[in-house]
Formats: C-alpha cells, sequence, structure tokens
C-alpha cells in the first residue's frame, strides 16, 4: 500500500515545491500531480516517473510511504487524499491505566477524539457523504474495543479530558481556582480533591496568577472532578516536581480501580511506575499512525527505547536509546566558568539561600528539587535577571539563557527566526547534525513561528540556546512538551555541545530520565515551596540523586536489559534493600 502526503505549509503558492510539483504536473498525460488552485495532490497510483519526481520534491514537501497491504484492512481514519492516517486503535480497559508511548504528530488526539465519540472514523473512506457506526464496530474483531465503540455509539459514554497544553487554560477560562473547580465538581469529593493535590492556598487565586505546576494541578483536579466513564491524562506530569508526580501516579491509579483511565505520558519513569498495559504508537509526523496491541508496561518501554518492535517486525528508530554507564568526568572538566558564595534572595514571601559552588569547562549541572523552592530563581541569578541581596557571583561570563515559559509571537517562519537569533551557522556542520536535525528542528524551517505546538516551539527555543555564543547555558525544563524521543535527543544534543565546546550548562528539569543522561553533577534544592529554599552543591551525581532522592523518599534502580532508571514499588524488596544501604539512586542492575 503506498501512500502519499503533502506537507501544505511546506508547499504553499510561489514555493519552491509548489513550482517544482507544477512544473512536473504538466509533463505526464495521468493525473498523477494534481494542481487545483493554490493546493496540490498526489495521485497514490501515480506512474513510476511522477513517483519519482514526488519524492525529489524541494523542502520534504511531499513524503511518500510504501506500508504493509495488510495495513489496509486496519485503516481507523484518513483526512484526506493527501492526508494524515491512522491504523488501529488504543483500547480502553477496565481497572486499569492504559499508557500510549510515541512520538507527537502520530495521531494520539484523533485516537482521543475517536473514542470520546465526537469523531465517526471513515476506515480510509474520507469521501464518504455518512459515516456510520455500524460500518466501523463490523470491521473490528470482538473483544474490548469493540464492545466499548458500542457503547460509544449510543452516546453511553461520558468522557473527562485533561488537555496537554495547561498554559493555554487561563486564555479560555475566567475567574478565580475554587470558582472552577466547584462549578466541574460532579462527584461530590471537591474537599477530597483539593486537599490531595494540595490546592487549598489556591483557591483564592486566579488562573492568571498561577504557575504551570499549579495550573496542571488544578487541570488534574478539575477532571478528577467530572463524573466520567472514561478519563484522558494527556501529559500529566508536565511542570511537577517528582514528589507531585508520585501523588499524581497514586490518584490517577486509585481513579483506575473504578474507571476507564487512559494516559499519554513522555515520563518513562512515571508511565513506567503508573501504567498497566501500554500501546506503542509510531509512524511518520503528519502522514500516518499506527497503534500496537497493548503489552505490558516494562516490555513496552524498553521495545520503544530499543527502537525496535519485535512482534510487527518493524524499526521505528534507527539507533537504539541507550543509558550510559556513568563514570567519573573529573579528569575531563576544565576550568570555573562561575563561581558563587552563600547567595541569599528575597522575593516577597520567599527566601532563597544558596552554598558556596562553582561550574566547570565540559560541564553539565543538572538542577533538582521541589517546585517553588527557588531553582528558576537561581538560574535567573546566574542569567542577569534577578539582583542577589547578599553573597557573590563571579562576573564576565557571557550567558546564554532559555526560559521556563516560552512566548514565541513573533510573526515569521523558523527558518527566519534562527537566522536572526544565532546567524547562518546552524546550516551545516557539526551544530547542524548534533542539534538542528537531532531535534528535528530541520523538518520546522517552513512553519511559522506562531504556529509551532508546545513541543516544536520548545525544540526551536533549545536550539537557539544553544547556537549562541556563550560560556555558561541555562536551559529552564527544557523536556516540557518533549515527546520521549524528543526529550532523549535534546539531552544528548546538550551533553555534546557543552563536551566538544568545553562550555558549561545548568538544566533545571523534573524528568529523572533526562537529568540521568544529561547531568554530570547535581546542584540540590530543599525546602517549603513558596516560603524557602536551599541549594547545595553540585554534587557527583550519584551523590547528589541519593541526597535528592531521600527526601522525596522515593528509590530507583536500574532495569536489568536497558538500564534505564525506574522507580521501585513502595516496600518491595529492593525498596527496603535501598533504603537501607543510603542507596536511593542504584547504578547497579
Amino acid at each position: 500500500m503506498r501512500i502519499a502526503v503533502v506537507i501544505q505549509e511546506r508547499c504553499q503558492p510561489k514555493s519552491n515545491a509548489f513550482d517544482y510539483l507544477k512544473k512536473w504536473s504538466q509533463m505526464c498525460s495521468k493525473e498523477c500531480i494534481i494542481v487545483e488552485g493554490k493546493t496540490i495532490k498526489i495521485s497514490e497510483s501515480a506512474c513510476p516517473p511522477c513517483v519519482i519526481r514526488a519524492k525529489l520534491c524541494p523542502d520534504d514537501a511531499v513524503i511518500i510511504i510504501n506500508l504493509p497491504s495488510e495495513l489496509t484492512t486496519d485503516m481507523i481514519h484518513r483526512y484526506s487524499l493527501n492526508g494524515f492516517r491512522l491504523f488501529k486503535l488504543p483500547t480502553p480497559s477496565k481497572e486499569s491505566v492504559v499508557g500510549i508511548l510515541g512520538p507527537n504528530g502520530m495521531g494520539k488526539s484523533t485516537a482521543f477524539k475517536i473514542l470520546n465519540g465526537s469523531i465517526i472514523p471513515n476506515l480510509g473512506d474520507f469521501e464518504a457523504d455518512e459515516l456510520w457506526w455500524e460500518d466501523v464496530i463490523d470491521s473490528l474483531p470482538r473483544g474490548e474495543l469493540r464492545d466499548f465503540l458500542v457503547d460509544v455509539s449510543k452516546s453511553n459514554v461520558k468522557v473527562a479530558l485533561k488537555p496537554q497544553y495547561v498554559d493555554n487554560i487561563p486564555k479560555v477560562v475566567k475567574g478565580k481556582v475554587g470558582n472552577l473547580l466547584e462549578s466541574v465538581d460532579e462527584r461530590g469529593i471537591f474537599e477530597e480533591m483539593v486537599k490531595k493535590l494540595g490546592l487549598q492556598n489556591l483557591l483564592d487565586r486566579k488562573l492568571t496568577q498561577l504557575s504551570g505546576g499549579e495550573l496542571q494541578r488544578v487541570a488534574i483536579c478539575a477532571t478528577l472532578l467530572k463524573d466520567a466513564d472514561v478519563y484522558f491524562f494527556d501529559e500529566p506530569s508536565s511542570y511537577l516536581d517528582i514528589h507531585e508526580r508520585m501523588r499524581i501516579v497514586r490518584i490517577i491509579q486509585e481513579l483506575a480501580e473504578n474507571s476507564r483511565v487512559i494516559v499519554i505520558e513522555h515520563d518513562l519513569a512515571v508511565l513506567d511506575v503508573l501504567a498497566d498495559l501500554v500501546h506503542i504508537v509510531y509512524g511518520k509526523k503528519g502522514a500516518f499512525g499506527i497503534f500496537t496491541p497493548a503489552r505490558s508496561t516494562r516490555q513496552a518501554i524498553n521495545a520503544y527505547l530499543d527502537g525496535f518492535l519485535v512482534e510487527q517486525n518493524v524499526r521505528i528508530r534507527d539507533k537504539p536509546i541507550k543509558f550510559q554507564t556513568h563514570r567519573d568526568r573529573s579528569n575531563e572538566i576544565g576550568d570555573p566558568v562561575v563561581e558563587w558564595s552563600e547567595l541569599e534572595k528575597k522575593l516577597g514571601d520567599f527566601n532563597l539561600k544558596t552554598g558556596n559552588g562553582k561550574v566547570h569547562q565540559a560541564e553539565v549541572v543538572g538542577v533538582v528539587g521541589p517546585n517553588g523552592t527557588g531553582k528558576s530563581t537561581m538560574v535567573k541569578i546566574l542569567a542577569g535577571e534577578h539582583e542577589y541581596d547578599s553573597g557573590w557571583v563571579t562576573a564576565g561570563a557571557s550567558i546564554s539563557y532559555k526560559p521556563q515559559h516560552l512566548e514565541n509571537s513573533i510573526e515569521c517562519n523558523v527558518q527566519t527566526w534562527l537566522d536572526s537569533e544565532i546567524g547562518t551557522r546552524w546550516r551545516s556542520g557539526e551544530f547542524n547534525v548534533n542539534v538542528i536535525r537531532a531535534l528535528g528542528v530541520d523538518q520546522l524551517l517552513s512553519k511559522q513561528v506562531n504556529n509551532l505546538s508546545g513541543g516544536e516551539s520548545q525544540a526551536v527555543s533549545i536550539a537557539i540556546c544553544l547556537g549562541r555564543e556563550a560560556d555558561l547555558y541555562l536551559l529552564d525544563e527544557p523536556s516540557a512538551h518533549l515527546d520521549a524521543n524528543a526529550r532523549m535527543e535534546a539531552a544528548k544534543a546538550i551533553r555534546r555541545t557543552m563536551e566538544s565546546n568545553e562550555k558549561a550548562a545548568f538544566v533545571i528539569d523534573h524528568d529523572v530520565y533526562f537529568i540521568d543522561i544529561v547531568s554530570d553533577s547535581l546542584l540540590v534544592f530543599e525546602g517549603e515551596g513558596g516560603v524557602e529554599g536551599m541549594a547545595e552543591g553540585p554534587f557527583r551525581l550519584r551523590e547528589g540523586m541519593n541526597r535528592f532522592l531521600a527526601g522525596v523518599d522515593v528509590t530507583f534502580r536500574r532495569d536489568h536489559d536497558s538500564k534505564r532508571p525506574r522507580i521501585n514499588k513502595t516496600e518491595s524488596r529492593k525498596d527496603r534493600e535501598q533504603r537501607i544501604a543510603g542507596d536511593y539512586y542504584s547504578f547497579d542492575s
């Protein structure tokens, strides 16, 4: 089965791609390449010469893919002749947390819309005048998914959705937190959920006054308060520290005892401990997506990291994601770039203190700790955005800073944005290979900046930060909105940049996998969120992780096969052994 996808944003009138295809449309007597006004279409039965011409289209505006013919009967939905196609669906299982793992742009949103009944799938017939649930149900084998869609077709399924981009909530919902939550409380558990999620002090605050982590907890609470048969949580861990993530894990697992729950989660450590079953989704961004049957969480994550799905005999990544065996790099680290001593900064009712510390050339310092304890404040002090009240910081280091919250309202395409921020160095050479291509920014060049998704905006912002000439690079939550694969690539891109250029970096993040890959050492924050914070270190990675996780009361072990960090179940044999040994972050499998 051949599919052809035209990336419309790369094939606008007067673009190189449009002119190229228009020229070749006139060279064939068949209707292989079709020009309809400002739109170009590619026939999927095009003759071989036209297929070759389409593949050679400039700016990668056309994607031609040959898929196994057996997938023909598995097509669930198709948007247009050259539009996105979805194959198969995840199954909401009773009394289970079902995870979805895979890159963005593979049809997860489309699958959600089908499962909640807002889209009747067309089974590939995008020109159908009428769509019927009966046709969809008849196309599926007997089983839990078929039974579920029967209920959906009868409008017998109530759905609650926690959206991906919680940053947008204040733009569409006004008022105070308490009023919002009370208005959606269909289960009569307002007080219970507010307490469980630690929202008591936020009830009188306006939504516009909340941080990303606070908005996330409010959005999760609003979802939990609804009386639904199926609960969808899209990236529930974003902006939350690990303590909060573990709290959300427990709450969602309790919910699944009586409801169906589906979770999209890119933090693999969280997904590992949260989900009972996982569907992997793979394909080509913007072209097609395929959901695999559910498998055990450990098997799914390890298969995803390996990049090869044995059951499907499909390679979904060129090479596996491997977790390094950490070694002492002290002899590879250069001179200090920045040093500081017993800093103190007061912001309103919040007070930040630090010990003495320094960061060296070719060193990446991971910054960890609870939300509200001053991590971003510390980085802003180093970036020169905040003055400190006492202590000292060495001067002279040039800074490149990527903030936590991205405001990309400029009106131009990504290519122009890159040129304006970092010149032409991104176009070729080592930086192009190790950063631009690794982060997938090369696929976004023609896209308008204000049309970028959260993950796309994050990738470009990381590239711009790393592309500036600086001594010290400061990145605040670079993993936010990136899918699991993109997170790993971003972590490796940051490390490669610092090591090859002998530069230094501070990276604030809550994803333990990300911190594990990117960090040489850790700056550890402790304290009470919004009241006080104390920063100590940097420590060597293992020492810092042990100190940090002891405060969180969570132990990690290494997976025997993939060497990835895994959260131990509380009071398991491994958990008890590590606690006794004080080894909260084991490097041993």
